[in-house]
């Protein structure tokens, strides 16, 4: 049995698609997952799965949303193993003049388009910055990623595919809970 995150993009944001977690947890159980853990109120669900495909335990997941709540929510789905990965090579967290506390990640549901990408790397987004990962974009917002231009919209709308952001404090807390799953 193998231990994943679902990340969810777009509940509970300003009374938008509105989910407790508790009844998202029960969702989980209902589908067949175990060791079902949530974080904060932003759609972090820890569970475990003999099901092997990120894109079709997502898409289960998000269609049992549409059943449950009456809503369409994108489901990124990645295994713990994943989620260590990209903690262990954001190149933010080994720079000492980078304050942790403006460090995000935001997840892709895909890698995107190369011709995609080399279209937004030689923008100047100032004072940001942003690097590409394995299905991630680590970003730098110094003042805050309430004021950054590098949103989930601006790369969904630019790298065509589905995008949502956490904070590394809350990407390594996600990892700490996978953890325990063992």
């Amino acid at each position: 049995m193998k231990t994943w995150i679902s990340i969810l993009r777009g509940i509970n944001v300003g009374g938008r698609n509105p989910i407790k977690m508790d009844a998202l947890r029960a969702m989980f159980i209902q589908l067949g997952f175990s060791g079902v853990r949530s974080y904060i109120q932003s759609g972090n669900v820890i569970f475990n799965t003999d099901l092997i495909d990120s894109k079709s335990i997502g898409k289960l997941i998000s269609e049992e949303i549409m059943k449950t709540f009456c809503f369409v929510v994108p489901v990124l789905v990645i295994q713990r193993e994943e989620l260590r990965n990209i903690v262990e090579t954001n190149p933010y967290l080994a720079d000492s003049a980078k304050d942790a506390a403006f460090i995000h990640i935001t997840f892709l549901s895909e890698n995107p388009d190369k011709t995609l990408i080399d279209k937004i790397s030689g923008g100047n987004y100032d004072p940001d910055e942003f690097c590409f990962g394995e299905k991630v974009i680590y970003l730098y917002c110094p003042t805050g990623y309430g004021n950054t231009k590098l949103s989930n919209t601006f790369f969904e709308n630019k790298l065509k595919l589905t995008a949502t952001t956490r904070n590394i404090k809350t990407t390594k807390e996600l990892l700490a809970i996978a953890d325990m799953q063992l």
